[in-house]
């Protein structure tokens, strides 16, 4: 197959990143890449202009390392307060998902984060105070601490000294009719 050298203007996700010098085939690089502005092809111009676009990519990598690291100290000292509707026995109706930690952060930072980087096994059920992974960089990864209560207090048992007019009655009696 015939294959052809282009350097990329951007990140490509499965073939490398900016100011990367790769080898595709012609076809993908002649229909694609290039019209999009993804690529251009190697010449000794643009090798020229290479140093350039890896001053750029350096800064813009090292620009994302800090802002990551910020967001990284400002999620550290957040704390979050889940409510779920739970039932008489405290089993949550409800769950704390990805999606629900996203919106959170957002509502309380004014940040956006991809859902798909926090790291959840599975939707928190249960109460308690639960940790998540966020890796907001490939280097950099942020330990986000919440908490999720009940959104009603659990009810306590009534013992019958309580209430004397109740009467303990076995499961199996029947009521006595009265005539």
């Amino acid at each position: 197959m015939p294959s052809t050298e282009i350097i990329l203007t951007e990140n490509v996700p499965g073939l490398g990143g900016e100011a990367d010098v790769v080898k595709v085939r012609r076809g993908y690089a002649r229909n694609y890449l290039l019209p999009s502005g993804k690529a251009y092809e190697v010449t000794p111009a643009s090798l020229r202009q290479l140093d350039n676009l890896k001053k750029k990519r350096a800064e813009r990598e090292a620009r994302e390392l800090n802002e990551a690291e910020e967001l990284t100290r400002r999620i550290g000292k957040l704390r979050v307060t889940f409510t779920l509707a739970t039932g008489e026995t405290g089993k949550a109706f409800g769950s704390v998902t990805t999606q629900d930690i996203v919106t959170r952060l957002k509502n309380e930072l004014g940040q956006e984060i991809d859902r798909h980087k926090v790291v959840l096994e599975r939707p928190i059920k249960d109460t308690g105070e639960h940790e998540v992974t966020i890796k907001l960089h490939h280097d950099v990864s942020a330990q986000f601490k919440f908490e999720v209560k009940s959104a009603e207090a659990p009810k306590t048992e009534e013992s019958p000294a309580e209430h004397p007019e109740k009467k303990h009655r076995s499961f199996f009696r029947r009521k006595k009719e009265t005539k």
